[in-house]
Order: C-alpha cells, then structure tokens, then sequence
C-alpha cells in the first residue's frame, strides 16, 4: 500500500444541505453544546469544591465529565460553524487531529462508564468491602490505565487511517472525520482494513456493553435481598447510569460494528453518542442523583452565606 497522498483538504458533506435545516440545526446544537460545557462544568465544580475526590463514584464521574467536555470539543463546535458556513472543509492534518480526539476521548468515556459501573456492583453486591476493594489508590491507576487504553487505540486507528492513500475524492458524507468514511475516500481495497477496525472499535463497544447489560442485571438481581429504603436508593442510581449507557452505546454499537458498510443515516446516528449523550450526562446524574443534588444545595447555600456576611 503506498502512502501516495494528493488531497490536502477534505469536505464535510454535513448533516443537510437545506439553509432552513441548517438555521435550526445551528440553533439547537449550539444550545446543546452550551449546556454540555455549564452541565460537566457544574459537576466538576461540585466534586472539587466538595471535596468529593475521596469517593470513588464522584472521582470517577468527574473524569467522565471532563472526558465529555473534551469529547464533544472535538466535533460540535466545527459542526456549528459549518452549519454557518458555505465551505465546510477540514485540512488533512486536522481531520487526523479531530479523528485521533474523537476516538481518544471516546474511548475513555467507554471505559469510564464500564468503570463506573464496576464500582456500583462493588457497593451494592459487595458493601461490607467496598472501601477495601475501591481505594483511592485503586481508583487512580484504573483512570490511568483506561487513559492509557484510549490512547493505545486512538493510536491504533490513526496509523491505519494516516497511511491510506487518498488520491481523488475528497468529499466526506459526514460532519466529523470517522474511519469508515474515510476509507470510503482511499484509492486502495480497505475491506480487511474495516475488518480490523470492527475487531477494534466494535469489539470495545460491544464488549462494553455486553458486559455494562451483565454487570446491571447483577446488580438489580442483588436488589431483591435490600430494604426498601436501600432498593429506592441503588435504583436511582443505577437507573441513571442505565439510562447513559443505552444512549450512548446503542447509537455506538450501530456504526462500528459493520466492516465495509456505511449509510446516509450513520451520520445522524452518530449525533448521540456524540453530541446528546454528553448533554444528557450531567443533566442525568444531577437530576436523578440525590447525592449530588445535596452537596450542590449545599455548596449553594454556603456561597449565599458567605455573600451575606460579606455585605
């Protein structure tokens, strides 16, 4: 396979091409990802300044904030613009930098979530060792070892994409830079190059969720045996994290397990698990979560309080 590359620049297709769709899309998604930046922001906020690091739900949904703020920065903010905008192109070096993001931050998210969803079968199966078994220390070489992991196979796809050779069409049916689009591009038979990539992302993204599916059907199997009080709390958790996992690995699982296929559709498809899920996260967890909830009432009213003898 040569690396012969003449095109310089690629053009987003985007989500439509109608001025009025685009004028709505513009509206509705830059209201999306404001309220994806105030809502993780917010949650972030509330952990550090409630010194909520120690537990290890809290320590985990503050990464999982971040990597949402940062996942959602490498595709909204230049679909935005497009929506705006009559060229909608991307050099070549900033579509590999946007699919290297897209698939780094992407990738961590899903571990995250696997993560999270340990620690709640830890506390609800096994409560009497759950300090033991989720320690800070534990806790923080989980995280590395999943930012590790997303870097490993943002890598992975980067080194199969950068070396393809893209001779002619330039014109990409999408409105981020994706494997499968882009080899749709390449001046070469990719078939066993989109194998490969099912084998990596599909299996991470279904593995994940098959194993999220158990790990919560564990979990409310275990249920049975709690007080009232206990099932209410651990369903209102739980719930949350159920409600995440749905939207953001269904759409997923879809587009990155078919080698060599792709459709129209896969596009607005691909606006959950990379534009709504993050939204939703925060929104979910704050809402659903009592404890969070509390600790921002509480962060609040001390902040009321402070001003109040200031003045």
């Amino acid at each position: 396979m040569e690396g012969v590359n003449n095109v310089t620049v690629f053009i987003f297709w985007g989500l439509s091409h109608n001025p009025e769709i685009e004028e709505v899309c513009f509206m509705v998604f830059s209201f999306f990802y404001t309220v994806t930046l105030l809502g993780n922001i917010l949650i972030i906020l509330t952990v550090t300044l409630g010194n909520l690091f120690k537990y290890p739900m809290y320590f985990f949904l503050n990464n999982l904030s971040f990597v949402d703020i940062c996942y959602s920065s490498f595709t909204a903010p230049k679909m935005i613009i497009d929506l705006s905008s009559k060229s909608k192109t991307i050099s070549f070096r900033g579509c590999m930098v946007q699919l290297f993001g897209v698939h780094f931050f992407g990738c961590i998210e899903i571990f995250t979530l696997v993560l999270m969803a340990y620690d709640r079968y830890v506390a609800i199966c096994k409560p009497l060792h759950y300090m033991t078994i989720m320690d800070q220390d534990r806790c923080k070489k989980l995280v590395l070892g999943i930012w590790v992991g997303g870097f490993l196979h943002s890598l992975m796809q980067l080194t199969m994409v950068i070396q393809l050779p893209f001779c002619g069409p330039n014109v990409i049916d999408h409105y981020f830079c994706d494997v499968h689009p882009l080899l749709k591009l390449a001046c070469t038979d990719t078939y066993v190059m989109s194998v490969v990539v099912t084998s990596n992302s599909g299996a991470i993204s279904l593995g994940s969720f098959v194993i999220l599916l158990t790990s919560y059907t564990v979990i409310l199997v275990s249920l049975r045996k709690q007080s009232a009080e206990g099932r209410r709390k651990a369903l209102s958790t739980c719930g949350s994290h159920i409600a995440v996992v749905i939207i953001f690995f269904g759409p997923c699982t879809f587009i990155y397990m078919r080698p060599d296929t792709t459709f129209s559709e896969d596009k607005m498809v691909a606006v959950f698990y990379t534009i709504i899920a993050p939204m939703l996260n925060p929104l979910i967890y704050t809402l659903r979560n009592t404890e969070v909830k509390n600790v921002m009432k509480k962060l609040w009213n001390s902040k009321v309080y402070w001003k109040g003898n200031g003045n």
